[in-house]
């Protein structure tokens, strides 16, 4: 395998459609498009994916969100792959919703999914792709808001969010980190036409 791709999120029919879950929600898009299959493994649902010349393994981690650096440092090692390869994707709330941001390092930023992996691999340096689902709650509801479903207006703009989201990972796949970068930092059109 060349690369790892890691959507984080939680397992269980009461959390499809939350924010908290955005990175599986990518990873299942990419895996759709590239005809991928997931299947059960150690530590949660892989599939084997392949994006041009590039190999890739899709991963969702069935540890619950707090655990997910079990299952990314389980499968780096596993199937060899250098930790500059590993590739996070997660939501966050400090970024406006619909943004995206790729990063090689850096902190966790109060995520618990990152903190997990930073924790379970000894180091910040690890590339991320954070999706902003924005702040909208009040002091105090913080959990709520993370774990709430979207909103019908959110819904639907989600799928051009997702789908630029998946174009930046095989981008960092096949182009490189750089590249990736730039095509994360171009503004996504959320306005209807």
């Amino acid at each position: 395998m060349d690369y790892l791709i890691c959507g984080l999120g939680n397992i269980g029919a009461e959390y499809a459609n939350t924010r908290h879950n955005i990175g599986f929600d990518v990873v299942d898009n990419l895996c759709k498009q590239l005809n991928g299959r997931w299947e059960a493994a150690s530590f949660g649902e892989v599939a084997k994916v392949r994006c041009k010349n590039r190999l890739l393994l899709l991963l969702k981690p069935n540890t619950y969100m707090n655990l997910s650096g079990k299952a990314f440092r389980f499968w780096l090692q596993k199937e060899n792959i250098p930790v500059e390869n590993g590739l996070v994707v997660c939501d966050d709330i400090n970024l406006p919703f619909g943004q995206l941001r790729l990063r090689a390092k850096g902190s966790a930023g109060g995520h618990n999914g990152l903190k997990s992996i930073q924790e379970a691999l000894g180091t910040e340096a690890y590339p991320r792709l954070r999706i902003g689902i924005g702040n909208n709650f009040s002091p105090g509801h913080q959990v709520e808001y993370v774990l709430g479903k979207w909103t019908p207006q959110e819904s639907e703009k989600l799928p051009v969010i997702i789908t630029q989201a998946a174009e930046v990972i095989k981008t960092f796949a096949l182009s490189g980190l750089q590249h990736a970068l730039n095509l994360a930092a171009k503004p996504i059109s959320l306005d209807n036409p």
